[in-house]
């Protein structure tokens, strides 16, 4: 007999809080300015396994009003992604009906691309396309639409799979290159956090539902006012030094690091744009774009300046003498410096003469082999008739 309990539907899995991810700060700044204005252009983060990449993004959708993420599987077509003719439709009825894809269902959400550089280019300039306009048109199988397509992308990428062209790269919005962990005691925090969701995932979310609840209103706050918050000429001078300082093609990097540093403003309640909302998302929108090194800032007062390193002196730099080579096309010569009464080599054995002693690993220096003599050969004799 079966008990109408066993045929309840499953209840949905607890989801990790955002509020709650250690040892990532600049992943969760990134994806919540993503997330306060979707137009950035999406973020791509880059970075090695077990780091947290997937766990912020599926988090993250939490926070925002629809709570929408989609994942978009390494194999989808063209027809999967934006969508296509409604076969069946056209089939039973004659009509021409549009099919939504995949960027219908994550509109005001999270998609997710999973090792995004490993995805077809195609599909990726079409990703970046959308996200940066938020209108996905389709002309294809006699259908003719478009519809709003707001979404927040995230890619992540192992380096060690390989990389996104150079022009791919240059339009995500912003770009996250996350290290190994740092030290011994943010490893122990993360871990002890993790067993603890693992432990009871319920207790786990309800600790951390106030955190949340805050988090999420501030960004549904920051996503209304975020077109309304201004800068100055100032603001602006700084942008645009610091891109050129950076040396990035474009002006794009200019684009997304005012558009950043004003989500950010709108993140903390402001009004305006700061200095120090531009330093906090610089690097985010130049670190896949920069061509050059940063100019180094100088030293600040009462520090010493950095001193040369100090040249070797003379003895230093003069390398021992290397031993001479054997004399003789015979091989019956000594070194010099050596009596002749010892044997002299074979010709088919190298004297053996020891490398510096600061150049470990050297090859030694080339000795002169003996020729050995080649025995004649005779003449082919033709054959008798």
């Amino acid at each position: 007999m079966i008990s109408s309990t066993e045929s309840a539907p499953p209840a949905q899995a607890a989801g990790f809080p955002f509020t709650a991810i250690e040892g990532q700060p600049q992943l969760q700044t990134a994806l919540l300015l993503a997330a306060v204005d979707p137009l950035l252009g999406g973020v791509l983060v880059e970075g090695p396994r077990g780091t947290a990449k997937s766990t912020s993004a599926r988090a993250l959708a939490a926070l925002l009003p629809a709570g929408r993420f989609v994942n978009l599987p390494l194999g989808a077509t063209e027809e999967q992604l934006a969508g296509s003719l409604d076969l069946e439709a056209a089939l039973q009825r004659s009509a021409v009906v549009f099919r939504p894809g995949l960027l219908a269902r994550a509109h005001g959400g999270i998609l997710y691309v999973d090792e995004v550089n490993l995805l077809a280019d195609a599909l990726v300039d079409l990703l970046l396309d959308v996200s940066a306009s938020g209108i996905n048109r389709v002309e294809r199988d006699g259908v003719s639409h478009q519809h709003d397509a707001r979404i927040t992308l995230v890619g992540t990428m192992n380096p060690e799979e390989g990389q996104l062209r150079p022009q791919l790269l240059d339009r995500f919005g912003l770009f996250v290159r996350l290290e190994n962990v740092p030290s011994a005691a943010v490893r122990k925090a993360i871990v002890k956090t993790r067993m603890a969701f693992d432990a009871d995932p319920q207790a786990f979310v309800e600790q951390h539902a106030a955190a949340q609840s805050d988090l999420a209103q501030r960004v549904k706050l920051a996503r209304e006012r975020v077109a309304a918050v201004a800068w100055t000429d100032a603001v602006h001078d700084d942008v645009a030094q610091r891109c050129q300082d950076a040396g990035v093609e474009g002006v794009r990097a200019d684009l997304v690091m005012l558009r950043a540093a004003r989500a950010h403003a709108a993140l903390h309640g402001r009004g305006a744009v700061t200095p120090a909302d531009v330093q906090a998302v610089a690097e985010l929108a130049l670190a896949h774009r920069r061509t050059q090194a940063a100019p180094a800032e100088p030293p600040a007062s009462g520090e010493p300046a950095q001193q040369p390193e100090q040249q070797p002196s003379s003895e230093e730099q003069t390398p021992p003498p290397a031993p001479p080579p054997t004399g003789g096309a015979q091989g019956a010569g000594t070194p010099s410096g050596q009596s002749g009464h010892g044997p002299a080599p074979s010709a088919n054995t190298l004297p053996d003469h020891a490398a510096p002693a600061d150049a470990w690993g050297a090859m030694p220096p080339p000795q002169l082999v003996a020729m050995k003599a080649v025995k004649s050969l005779k003449p082919l004799l033709p054959k008798k008739a």
